[in-house]
């Protein structure tokens, strides 16, 4: 193992190894070329984590809220007008700030409550075997539309179907 560590793979490692028959003690040392400390900067805030998500932190809060599942346009105005804050950007924000804005935000249904709480609703839809129950089980929409020529979201990709040939007139 220590003889294949000892000798350069590449090219490029064997112009940086120090080969010297001199000193027995550095004849086995890689000379790396000097790296630039990072300067030293003061703590920023990447990005702030609200909800158990992290939102980005070059948007406004109205907008960053809004990648939180749950917290749409409306929700995220009335958080803002609930705590009587600023729109600002999310960067720009004090930790006391960002605590209070979690605290609010704790209180609504989001994210792996709100998806659990839906997936149980459908779940009970498809126990039931309701009309929404059954469309759901059958991957069609349950609202209403029309499926002769839409909905391929659900339904998948158009499957041909072997033997039928259009009519010309």
């Amino acid at each position: 193992m220590a003889q294949m560590v000892a000798m350069p793979v590449a090219h490029s490692l064997s112009l940086i190894c120090n080969w010297t028959k001199s000193n027995p003690l550095t004849r086995n040392t890689v000379a790396l070329p000097p790296t630039n400390a990072p300067s030293k900067q003061s703590l920023s805030i990447r990005c702030a984590r609200v909800g158990g998500v992290e939102i980005p932190s070059n948007k406004r809060i109205e907008y960053s809220l809004q990648y939180i599942h749950g917290i749409g346009r409306t929700r995220a105005r009335q958080i803002l007008v609930d705590l009587q804050m600023e729109n600002k950007i999310t960067k720009d924000m004090a930790e006391e700030e960002l605590i209070i804005l979690r605290d609010e935000v704790s209180k609504y249904m989001i994210e792996g409550d709100l998806r659990r709480f839906n997936a149980l609703a459908i779940k009970r839809l498809k126990e039931i075997q309701c009309y929404r129950g059954v469309r759901h089980i059958q991957g069609l929409p349950c609202r209403g539309q029309r499926t002769k020529n839409n909905c391929r979201t659900l339904k998948g990709k158009k499957i041909a179907i072997a033997g039928k040939k259009k009519v010309s007139k």
